[in-house]
């Protein structure tokens, strides 16, 4: 990527301290943007801080659950970014849970950060989207069902949803809103809170095995299909690009 790819442009992603948030930041960086990114982890807030240090990056610990978070999160975009010309609402949680193991604390936190901080964020940030800016939210791959993550897929479920009925809501102001929805992602913590070494060990191996093109997949292969969506699909607006190696395709496994 040239340097200067994304030279002048403004953009906030949320979720962005580590995995796949991380390495959108870092693309959008590589090529020239100025980034506001957010995590809510403190430790992961200080350690992107560290890393980005000296880079045009904005790091701010700001909780999706959070209305006041929210509100301030706008107020800084406004007075650091002004306008912005890309949203990526990245963040997420999933917790492992099963039917009799559920709580209803589990599921309102999962439906809460995935679904309605999502939404409320974008409700604050859009009006400091330019006309014609990109709107990117991470969903995760359609037929990816896993005993236990039933709140959270449906959490998912519903922010695909909402991503379709803001694409049309938004068409006024060019703005294109569209969704990516990662498959296996090699990341620290494979997008599950409290996984053991062995859990995350056992989920790489899953995705090798059940994932047509045989191996996980990258988070920097998502950022550069987060960027595709944000920045290139310009007659590309209410759909979901799936960065899955296939999985949601119905493509054979086929052995090595």
């Amino acid at each position: 990527m040239s340097s200067d790819t994304y030279a002048g442009l403004k953009a906030v992603v949320t979720g962005g301290t580590h995995g796949m948030g991380l390495a959108i930041v870092e693309a959008l960086l590589d090529g020239g943007a100025e980034v506001v990114l957010t995590g809510r982890n403190e430790k992961t807030v200080e350690e992107a801080r560290a890393a980005l240090a000296g880079r045009p990056a904005h790091v701010v610990r700001s909780d999706a659950t959070s209305m006041a978070d929210i509100a301030a999160l706008g107020e800084l975009v406004e007075r650091e970014l002004g306008q912005i010309d890309a949203l990526f609402v990245n963040h997420g949680t999933a917790e492992f849970q099963t039917l009799e193991e559920a709580t209803e604390e589990s599921f309102d936190r999962q439906f809460t950060v995935n679904t309605k901080g999502a939404f409320f964020t974008v409700q604050r940030l859009a009006p400091l989207l330019r006309d014609g800016a990109g709107l990117v939210f991470t969903t995760v791959s359609n037929d990816m069902v896993f005993p236990g993550l039933s709140a959270y897929s449906g959490s998912k479920e519903a922010l695909r949803a909402i991503a379709h009925v803001l694409a049309a809501e938004l068409l006024p102001r060019g703005i294109r809103v569209n969704a990516l929805a990662p498959g296996f992602i090699e990341t620290p913590t494979m997008g599950v809170v409290g996984l053991t070494a062995e859990e995350r060990a056992d989920f790489l191996k899953q995705g090798e095995e059940t994932t047509p093109l045989r191996r996980n997949g990258t988070v920097q292969e998502v950022a550069r299909a987060a960027l595709f969506l944000a920045f290139d699909a310009t007659f590309t607006t209410g759909t979901e690009l799936a960065v899955d190696g296939g999985f949601a395709q119905g493509l054979p496994v086929v052995s090595a």
